[in-house]
């Protein structure tokens, strides 16, 4: 189950995010809105998941959500570089994610 949480609170670092890209782009109110709550709840999912998982793994793991999550979310809704090499360091991040899961 504490996986499960820790993947939440990854997937919301992405929408917190997203509210940071959100504001540069002009959209002001709406994006401080989506950064606040985004990170409110990430930030709060992140430390339930941490009464089971291991603080290093956890947040490891968190921050990979959060990288690759943004990365795509930028690849395909703000038309950043799809570059083969791009991908396949995003492709490695998802390996080791993976891998802290198989190990611990």
């Amino acid at each position: 189950m504490s996986w499960i949480v820790l993947i939440i609170a990854g997937l919301f670092e992405v929408v917190g995010v997203t509210g940071i890209q959100m504001i540069t782009a002009g959209q002001k109110k709406k994006g401080y809105a989506v950064l606040i709550v985004g990170f409110i709840i990430s930030f709060t999912l992140l430390g339930l998941a941490m009464n089971t998982i291991p603080l290093g793994i956890a947040y490891a793991v968190w921050t990979g959500i959060g990288t690759v999550g943004s990365a795509l979310i930028g690849m395909i809704f703000y038309r950043e570089s799809k570059d083969r090499a791009r991908i396949f360091f995003i492709l490695l991040v998802i390996i080791a994610v993976v891998g802290l899961r198989v190990v611990s």
